[in-house]
């Protein structure tokens, strides 16, 4: 065994908090404390393994420096595949670095040139998900997730297959997290906290499968990490900062049961880190067998590092006081024969080990022959991480499911073989009439004057980032490779225009275009409609029959019976607004043919460029300049100027109408003052005028932000935001955007400043200053065109699918985005207040029932049914407060909802007896009252569990004081007709959803408690049975 201590891996003085070995062996990663930020160092390993390479000035030692973190990095790991390296630390913050490609060498920003960077590592992505500091991170089997813990209490699962993806967030610790390691075969995950307990989590549903806290209850205290660590053949867990007759240990977990039984013993202080190596080794010990074991290194506070082997009872080796202070971090090599370690005084120790010490490490194959023999042959992993444990739950996804694996196979059936492709490849070469695309080599041949013609060769552009990493070797650099591109020379002769040649064939033009592409058959047709409209203006100017007749002979109309525009224009006498606008075209084309001489008198190089104006759409701005000036040369005025693009507007939307629609003009219909349209004349309700309320607007604020699902900062969370007087151009428009976590999932644009949004599971709307509302899907799919309410909202509110406004006139709105209809149509809140009263509250309900609640503490709901306001609650209930039915409720609590939360709570039972002492006749007639008023109120506002809880309260009240009359009425409204008559078809089983049945037969035990009521509970109780379907 060989121990060195590197002085040159350190961060200037600073901690250095955590330690890893790169897969290859040929760097490794540190993470700290920097100057005011968090500091990672890449280092080369070749200086740490061989002194004399550490004495030479060419051999570089940093690789590369990253100083992206806001605060102290907590911890480094690299991935298995070596591919990534993933950090965290006090910013709260994950990031992910990756190589660049193609970077030489360069140096560290503030460094002034003394350190030379030789590798380039970029964050590519930056994981944001927890509330604090990232205190360990660890990476699964086959680099499938990432767990990350933090001072937040959580573990945070992240799909390294799709960063930044979130899997799972695992709660469940009551202090902070500060270790993660996984089960070596990807079934369980490992956290440690400084609750005290270590908790073990199925990756299959990422729920709780252990919880072991025995270990821990005596320890005091606390470190500043807990990291912990699973053997590689996955029999034990081994912790950190346990205790055993009040000493320090390193608790073993065994997997079976996950029991608590061993513990490495020996340190003096708590044990803050443990690391396995990553081998299973095999060795033959004296007077024994060869068996398998593990390896497994511990730090502790106490400045001193331990190595165990699984196989022996005594640590192989214990090295104190190495460090000034506590050990805070391990890391094994690959090959299992080095170890590195890091503390808190800012230095590193590297130890190298012999076969002859630990043992022989098996290889990858026997590993995963072991793992295979002890856990059994399972799914891998990456189809684990994918497809996660979801279950097809419909016969149409399992079929499209087939179809895709079939289409799949199909494809690969066809997709040539590499034998294939190259064969392919020289049959084309060969004589076929295939165009030849070299990939990997440049056709060179000659033209018919001798001159050399070489076929391009399209090279990919390379990504930014680089794959897997090369072992760093000494004068490495990642543009060495030479060309792999050959050159063909073919004794061949190319004509101009002709394709690239092929071998063995000769050249030939190109083929004619059969078909054209949508786009250039979109634009002939455009081109078409504008010579069209042009053809037909230049008709209208000159009006010759012979051309009319040639074009009538050439585009015969499709239906003849119809008559065509210009027999319109014959039969109908023109206005004089025609006329006048027919002089007015002779004029400008008298002004036309003056610029055309004008034209003619230019240079060539004006002449051709004004042609090409003329006959494209750029013809408009000429075309229609009828204002010439005559004036001093030079910039126009800003009134001309407005003037000329007014013209060119109107002029450009007039050739766009016609070239849409030619053949369709508008009809004009003018009516008679006094006389109205039989097509107008239908019945329609009175609308009777009620006095405008004055309510306050809404404030309009050029941002805002409303939380739809979650909470603000989640990954998953749907969050609206409204970005108000938005520049586009010249115009202004205000922009409304919905964002799930921090990507954009759709936006709209809207003409009006949006004052307010709200918005549900299913629908999000918005509201403008102009009186509009835009109501939307959650995929932003706009269900309704824009609802015109008449004035700014006042309130504003979605609940479910409905939405509701109240404008600032006092008018009352609510829609059902469902069935895409108006549930409350402009009702005036004039009739429930005046302009003295002032609103409380606006409530929607998730049924679609508006409640509006007054200073005064009165709350109405409108009724669609009754089709008036009704009064669902009031401050001064007197009722509320004498009623003496708390002993005959269901349960004692009663449930939430829209009614509970409008009514104050009051404290009747004794104070209602005494108030009813000398007339208790009063009370049950104040109790039925009230009860019936809260049943009727349940039902208005739709509340079904407070409708069956106070229909269940009013059933056994009747039943305690005996009322049989009452009480046989409500029995057979729930009970309903036996037999089907033209009179039950307006009685209904259900009633807001719930069965009436069923409340009846859960207050049948409370009605046959009383003796009394016996014959009535059999007759009702052998009717309930008597029902089919019972």
């Amino acid at each position: 065994m060989r121990v060195v201590k590197p002085g040159w891996i350190n961060h200037d003085g600073k901690p250095i908090f955590s330690v890893d070995i790169h897969p290859d062996g040929s760097r490794c990663a540190t993470g700290g404390q920097g100057d005011d930020y968090g500091k990672i160092v890449i280092w080369n390993m070749a200086p740490v393994r061989e002194a004399s390479l550490e004495s030479d000035e060419n051999v570089p030692k940093i690789l590369c420096q990253m100083d992206h973190h806001y605060a102290c990095v907590n911890s480094v790991r690299w991935s298995h595949s070596g591919k990534f390296l993933a950090s965290g630390g006090d910013d709260k913050l994950v990031m992910i670095w990756q190589t660049s490609r193609g970077a030489g060498p360069s140096t560290a920003f503030g460094s002034t040139g003394s350190v030379v960077l030789h590798e380039q590592w970029r964050p590519v992505f930056t994981l944001r998900g927890h509330a604090g500091d990232v205190l360990d991170l660890a990476w699964s089997p086959q680099d499938v997730w990432l767990a990350t813990c933090s001072v937040d209490n959580t573990v945070v699962i992240w799909n390294a297959l799709k960063f930044p993806e979130q899997v799972a967030t695992l709660k469940g610790h009551t202090g902070l997290v500060k270790g993660v390691t996984w089960d070596p075969v990807g079934k369980y995950l490992a956290s440690q906290s400084d609750d005290r307990t270590l908790r073990v989590w199925r990756t299959i549903d990422w729920q709780q499968e252990s919880l072991i806290v025995d270990p821990f209850k005596e320890c005091g205290g606390t470190t500043h990490c807990l990291r912990l660590s699973w053997s590689p053949d996955g029999h034990h867990i081994v912790s950190a900062h346990a205790m055993n007759n009040k000493g320090p240990t390193a608790q073993i977990i065994e997997r079976q049961g996950f029991k608590a039984s061993l513990d490495f013993v020996g340190h003096r202080k708590a044990v803050t880190v443990v690391r396995f190596n990553p081998n299973i080794f095999k060795k033959k010990f004296k007077g024994e067998k060869a068996q398998q074991y593990s390896c497994c290194a511990i730090g502790s506070k106490d400045r001193s590092l331990s190595i165990w082997l699984t196989a022996l009872k005594r640590p192989l080796v214990v090295m104190h006081d190495l460090f000034e202070n506590s050990i805070l971090d391990l890391s094994w090599s690959p090959n299992g024969m080095e170890l590195m370690s890091c503390s808190i005084d800012g230095t590193v120790a590297y130890m190298d080990f012999s076969t002859e010490e630990i043992g022989n490490p098996l290889s990858k194959d026997d590993v995963v022959n072991l793992l295979e023999d002890i856990y059994g042959k399972g799914t891998s992993l990456h189809l684990a991480a994918t497809k996660g444990s979801q279950i097809i739950e419909s016969t149409a996804m399992l079929n499209l499911q087939q179809q895709q694996k079939t289409r799949a196979n199909e494809a690969i059936m066809l997709t040539p073989s590499k034998g294939n492709s190259n064969m392919s490849t020289k049959m084309s070469a060969s004589g076929d009439n295939v165009p030849f695309k070299p990939t990997d080599k440049q056709i060179e041949t000659r033209t018919a004057d001798g001159r050399r013609r070489i076929t391009p060769i399209f090279l990919a552009p390379q990504p930014e980032f680089g794959e897997v990493p090369v072992p760093f070797s000494i004068g490495f650099h990642s543009s060495s490779e030479k060309s792999k591109i050959v050159v063909e020379k073919q004794n061949r002769v190319t004509a101009p225009g002709m394709l690239s040649p092929t071998s063995g064939s000769k050249s030939m033009p190109s083929p004619p275009q059969t078909a054209l592409p949508v786009s250039s058959a979109v634009r002939d047709l455009s081109a078409m409609c504008t010579k069209d409209s042009q053809a037909m203006k230049s008709i209208n100017e000159t009006t010759p029959e012979k051309l009319v007749n040639k074009i009538q002979m050439e585009n015969p109309p499709i239906t003849p019976d119809k008559p065509t525009s210009s027999e319109q224009c014959e039969k109908s006498p023109q206005p004089p607004a025609v006329s006048d606008k027919l002089k007015q075209s002779d004029k400008d084309n008298k002004d036309k043919e003056k610029d055309k001489e004008t034209v003619k008198e230019s240079s060539v190089h004006k002449d051709k460029l004004k042609a090409r104006l003329s006959s494209g759409s750029l013809s408009l701005k000429r075309k229609y300049a009828d204002d010439k000036r005559h004036g001093k040369r030079g910039r126009p005025s800003k009134t001309d100027q407005a003037a000329r693009e007014a013209a060119m507007a109107a002029a450009a939307a007039e050739v766009v109408g016609s070239i849409s629609r030619p053949d369709i003009t508008a009809p004009q219909v003018s009516l008679t003052p006094g006389l109205v349209a039989p097509a107008l004349q239908k019945e329609s309700r009175p609308v009777y005028a009620a006095p405008d309320l004055q309510l306050p607007a809404l404030t309009v604020e050029n941002s805002l932000s409303r939380v739809i699902q979650g909470q603000m900062g989640d990954a998953n969370s749907l969050v609206v935001d409204v970005e108000n007087n938005l520049e586009l151009g010249m115009i202004r428009v205000h922009r409304l955007r919905c964002l799930r976590g921090a990507k954009v999932m759709w936006d709209h644009m809207l003409t009006s400043k949006i004052s307010a949004v709200a918005g549900s599971n299913h629908t999000i709307c918005a509201a403008c200053l102009d009186g509009t509302v835009s109501v939307f899907s959650i995929g932003g799919r706009r269900l309704l065109p824009a609802l015109v309410a008449g004035a700014p909202p006042a309130y504003f509110s979605c609940k479910g699918y409905y939405v509701l406004v109240v404008t600032t006139k006092g008018v009352l709105y609510v829609w059902n985005c469902q069935s895409l209809k108006a549930e409350v149509r402009q009702e005036s809140l004039a009739t429930i207040m005046s302009d003295k009263d002032k609103i409380d509250q606006v409530i929607l309900t998730t049924e679609g029932v508006p409640v509006v609640t007054l200073l005064n503490k009165k709350s109405y709901s409108y009724s669609t049914d009754v089709g008036c306001w009704i009064l669902a609650s009031s401050d001064d209930d007197r009722l509320q407060t004498c009623s003496s039915h708390h002993q005959c409720t269901p349960s004692k609590i009663k449930p939430l909802g829209t009614l509970s939360s409008l009514q104050k709570q009051s404290r009747s039972g004794e104070q209602a007896s005494r108030a009813f002492q000398s007339n208790p006749g009063a009370q049950q007639s104040v109790t039925l009252s009230y009860l019936e008023s809260q049943i009727a109120s349940s039902l208005a506002l739709r509340s079904a569990t407070e409708y069956k809880f106070w229909v269940e309260t009013y059933i056994r009240y009747l039943a305690h004081e005996g009322l049989e009359e009452k009480l046989r009425e409500v029995c057979d409204e729930l009970l309903g007709p036996l037999y089907r008559s033209r009179s039950s078809k307006t009685w209904s089983q259900y009633i807001l959803g719930i069965d009436k049945h069923t409340i009846l037969r859960s207050t049948l035990p409370s009605i046959g408690a009383d003796l009394k009521f016996q014959r009535l509970y059999t007759e009702y109780k052998d009717q309930l049975d008597s029902l089919p379907g019972t």
